[in-house]
C-alpha cells in the first residue's frame, strides 16, 4: 500500500489580521513566501503570546540577515537580534500583525553568495502537553520524524510542504523572547489536506485553499 498518497501535508498557513492589505504587503516585502502565507480579516480578541512561532530555516547567516533585514524594513520589530548561538545563527522578529517569526540556520558561517532561499518553513506550536498533542496528530495520520520526549516533536511531512513541530508553550515563548502568558484567539489557521479539526490547544486546521 502506498501511504505517501495519503501523507498529511500542510499547504499554507492563514494569519487572521486586522488589515489584510497591509499584512499581505508586509509578507510580500519581508519574506516572499508566496501563497504559503495567506491573510484574512479578523478582529477576534487576542492578547500576549499566541502560542506559535513561524520559523524559516535557511542555509547560512547572510540569508538570515537578508530576510530579517527586509522584515524590519517592512515594519517588523526585533524580539531577538540575529546572533550566533551554540546551535547556529538566528534571530526573531514580530510582524506588525503580531505573528512571531524566527529565521535561523545551523551554519555559523557563510559558504556561498547570499540568497533569499528558504529551505524549510516550520509552524512551531507551543502546547500544554507535548506528548498528548503528539498522539493527537499521530492519530490524524502524521508520522513523527524526531521526538525528544515531552520537550519537542517534529513531524514528517512531504518535502515541499510546510512542516509542523511541537514545543512546550513556555519553551516556545522563551525561544521567541516573549512572556508565555496569552489569551484569546491564536489568529492562525493551518491549511492542510486533512481536516477540518481543532487540536487540543485550540489550533484550527481547515482544507487548504485550492
Amino acid at each position: 500500500m502506498d501511504i505517501t498518497a495519503h501523507q498529511t501535508s500542510i499547504e499554507s498557513v492563514t494569519l487572521e489580521v486586522p488589515d489584510p492589505a497591509a499584512a499581505a504587503a508586509f509578507y510580500a516585502a519581508a519574506f516572499g513566501l508566496g501563497d504559503k502565507v495567506r491573510v484574512r480579516a479578523s478582529e477576534t480578541p487576542t492578547t500576549g503570546f499566541r502560542g506559535f512561532i513561524l520559523s524559516l530555516v535557511v542555509s547560512q547567516p547572510s540569508t538570515v540577515d537578508s530576510l530579517i533585514g527586509t522584515a524590519l524594513d517592512a515594519g517588523a520589530r526585533t524580539l531577538k537580534p540575529a546572533k550566533k548561538g551554540f546551535w547556529g545563527y538566528g534571530g526573531v522578529v514580530q510582524a506588525p500583525d503580531g505573528a512571531i517569526w524566527k529565521v535561523a540556520t545551523s551554519s555559523k558561517k557563510n559558504t556561498g553568495p547570499a540568497t533569499r532561499e528558504v529551505d524549510d518553513f516550520v509552524v512551531l506550536l507551543g502546547v500544554d502537553d507535548v506528548k498528548a498533542t503528539k498522539q493527537f496528530y499521530v492519530d490524524r495520520g502524521l508520522a513523527v520524524a524526531k521526538s525528544f520526549g515531552s520537550k519537542y516533536v517534529e513531524f514528517d511531512t512531504p518535502q515541499a510542504s510546510v512542516k509542523l513541530a511541537l514545543y512546550g508553550r513556555r519553551a516556545a515563548a522563551k525561544d521567541a523572547g516573549v512572556p508565555p502568558e496569552g489569551t484569546g484567539s491564536h489568529r492562525i489557521v493551518i491549511g492542510g489536506n486533512t481536516g477540518p479539526f481543532t487540536d487540543p490547544d485550540g489550533f484550527a486546521w481547515e482544507a487548504a485553499p485550492a
